[in-house]
């Protein structure tokens, strides 16, 4: 009967194979903690092979070499001391034991990974979602890659491929590391694809200052509070990390890159979520890929020797070389939408909840509570309460609007900076001017019905043209514009007609759109957004199908008239709730 060792050595490449009784040692092997890396110290026929045959290799010093430890650069070591014995240190031998085990595992790992079926269905017990075909392929590297990076173009569900793989592994507690706009869709995203027994136990961290946490399934942090919480988190002995928009980390010697190496070190599966993982030189991809797996692109000095155009250049001289590599290994995945294009329909549609200025918001809804009393004089006649009831709705849509303004031009900028082509929707004119301020940069035209015939037809061409990616339109003052180039549409305020709204999505979706349009929806956790959500039936379950394509009749006008009044009665009520509580303060 075969020993499994034996029969599992059988499927291990020869250069990690164990070599023979050495009839000449040629040096010495040891481990530098600080570095992290192995150090050959020989003759020079040795020390001068390596850095021949592995340029990645460091060491300026006549008769020593320097491996980075990772595992796949163990094999190699552990090769030429196949021809080149070395003796490996006492107090470095188990180190070396382990560390050849694990380049072992990993090898297996890489072999036993190209027999896996390339399509992966998730648990139905446990995920509540349905994948299109591609995302079911997203899901079954994940499953075969427990370090990697899923870099699909920005609308194509990484967030759902991600919430699938983990409803498969079960690789709990999760700790989910997002930029600061994206952690209530988060929360809502898990509440909606995961179903686990008892419920998904879900704690979003708080504050710079750490403290006592409570026990839970996922735990949500933005990157900003990484390097408050820098020692804490690599020691709360989570499975698994996820870092969502990866780019984040682009930037190597932050605290905030410190704290996420140290998780990432601490965790056995390790996800990278990207549409764009480099912006504006290929080498950020080093500093990503060290997150993920540590060296194993080499150390930056080799990188850029290497792949790049010289000693610390972070240009890469052959990009697709380098993604081939890092997909051929495992280490990325990534479609395009023209690539799954067949797939899509033309039009996707997306609610994604956002954060909201809460302090903002009240200070601007102090007129609306100032109007409360007018309400209450019986004189008013049935015009003058209508008008006034108007008003105060009017007040909250714009409070709600400039609350979440900055939020909204976060996730545009997000967009914008992943190459899509965004049309920008808003209603008041006190929200566009924000959106003016924060977007600066992008370099947007606006259409909002303050410009001339003229400066109209300059923003629509400009973005038609391509000078700019971006143009902010009016809700209202959208009819007849032809936008076809965009990619995107986002509705950063809502209205109550989902007609008008339809029509906003068309002067994308014309003929001549080659690209399956994403319409998002973006709604905030207070205000106007959720009452007209709620009060015109547009539940996120609902949305997809309820958002009308066709003009509506006149008696759908009247019904959703009606159920604009009955929303702004609500809204006087809860205000009068609200004035009540600040008056006892």
């Amino acid at each position: 009967m075969q020993d499994p060792k034996d029969a599992r050595h059988e499927s291990l490449p020869a250069y990690l194979l164990e070599g023979g009784q050495p009839s000449h040692v040629y040096g010495t092997l040891s481990y530098n903690r600080r570095a992290r890396c192995w150090t050959i110290q020989g003759e020079p026929c040795v020390t001068e092979l390596a850095k021949r045959l592995f340029p990645g290799s460091d060491g300026h010093r006549r008769g020593e070499a320097r491996f980075t430890a990772h595992r796949r650069v163990i094999g190699e070591l552990n090769w030429l001391m196949l021809r080149y014995p070395l003796d490996i240190r006492e107090r470095d031998r188990e180190r070396w034991a382990q560390a050849l085990e694990e380049a072992r595992a990993y090898a297996i790992q890489r072999a036993e990974t190209a027999k896996l079926p390339a399509i992966a269905e998730p648990p139905t017990a446990h995920f509540t979602g349905k994948l299109r075909l591609f995302q079911k392929k997203g899901l079954a590297w994940l499953l075969a890659n427990p370090r990697g990076l899923l870099a699909d173009e920005m609308g194509l569900g990484k967030t759902v491929q991600a919430l699938a793989w983990l409803a498969t592994t079960r690789a709990l507690p999760l700790l989910l590391i997002v930029p600061p706009h994206l952690i209530r869709n988060w929360q809502r995203e898990i509440d909606r694809f995961l179903a686990l027994e008892g419920g998904v136990r879900v704690h979003v961290l708080r504050g710079l200052r750490p403290y006592d946490l409570p026990e839970a399934d996922i735990y949500i942090v933005h990157y900003l509070l990484l390097r408050g919480w820098k020692k804490i988190l690599p020691e709360l002995g989570m499975r698994s990390v996820i870092f969502d928009e990866i780019q984040e980390l682009r930037h190597a010697g932050t605290e905030k890159y410190s704290a996420a190496s140290l998780i990432a070190e601490a965790c056995d599966r390790v996800i990278g979520l990207s549409g764009t993982p480099i912006y504006n030189k290929g080498g950020e991809i080093w500093n990503v890929i060290n997150i993920l797996d540590f060296h194993f692109l080499g150390s930056w000095e080799s990188f850029t020797r290497e792949w790049c155009y010289g000693y610390g250049n972070a240009i890469v001289a052959k990009p697709d070389l380098l993604g081939d590599h890092l997909r051929r290994e495992g280490l990325m995945f990534r479609r395009t939408k023209a690539e799954v294009l067949s797939e899509l329909p033309p039009k996707r549609r997306a609610v994604q909840e956002i954060d909201f200025d809460d302090a903002v918001y009240r200070k601007l809804m102090l007129p609306a509570l100032e109007k409360l009393p007018m309400l209450r004089d019986e004189n008013l006649t049935a015009s003058q309460r209508a008008l006034l009831e108007e008003q105060i709705s009017q007040d909250e849509r714009q409070a709600t609007g400039v609350a979440k303004a900055p939020f909204v031009a976060a996730f545009v900028r997000a967009l914008v900076e992943s190459g899509e082509r965004v049309l920008l929707f808003a209603h008041h004119h006190q929200v566009m001017d924000l959106y003016r301020k924060e977007l600066r940069a992008l370099g947007p035209v606006f259409v909002t019905g303050r410009e001339s015939t003229n400066q109209k037809d300059v923003s629509v061409l400009a973005f038609q043209g391509g000078d700019t990616d971006l143009c902010c339109i009016s809700l209202r003052s959208a009819a007849g514009l032809n936008l076809q180039r965009a990619s995107c549409v986002v509705f950063g305020e809502l209205d109550w007609s989902p007609a008008v709204h339809s029509q906003a999505e068309d002067r994308a979706h014309r003929i001549g759109q080659p690209d399956s349009l994403l319409c998002y929806y973006l709604v905030s956790p207070r205000g106007s957004d959720q009452d007209m959500q709620e009060t015109l039936g547009l539940k996120v379950s609902q949305f997809l199908g309820i958002m009308g394509d066709v003009v509506p009749a006149p008696a759908d006008q009247a019904e959703q008239e009606s159920m604009a009044r009955a929303h702004i009665r609500s809204l006087v009520a809860r205000l009068a709730v609200e004035e009540q509580l600040l008056g006892r303060r």
